[in-house]
């Protein structure tokens, strides 16, 4: 599914416009990028919860040449989804 089609879809089921629609849904992704990146845990019961995670500096290797290589340190995010949402596709 595509931002617009989950506009289309938000706009038609709460009853706004797609103007409206594209605002709120923009609004609400903004807002959770900003807590990840304050290192905040945003959670939507029956959705899920998204949070962070640091990952360490490390050496791997280029599966290719056999290469080693450094992996510099960085931040994951990671999602677990809620019950609800699982009851729902399964």
């Amino acid at each position: 599914m595509s931002k617009q089609q989950l506009v289309e879809m938000i706009a038609e089921k709460a009853g706004l416009t797609k103007a409206d629609a594209t605002r709120a849904l923009d609004a609400t992704m903004d807002s959770i990028k900003d807590a990840l990146k304050k290192g905040e845990k945003v959670s939507l019961v029956g959705f899920g919860t998204f949070a962070t995670s640091k990952r360490a500096a490390r050496e791997g290797h280029n599966p290719r040449t056999g290469e080693k290589v450094q992996i510099a340190a960085r931040t994951a995010i990671t999602f677990k989804a809620g019950s609800k949402l699982k009851d729902a596709v399964n």
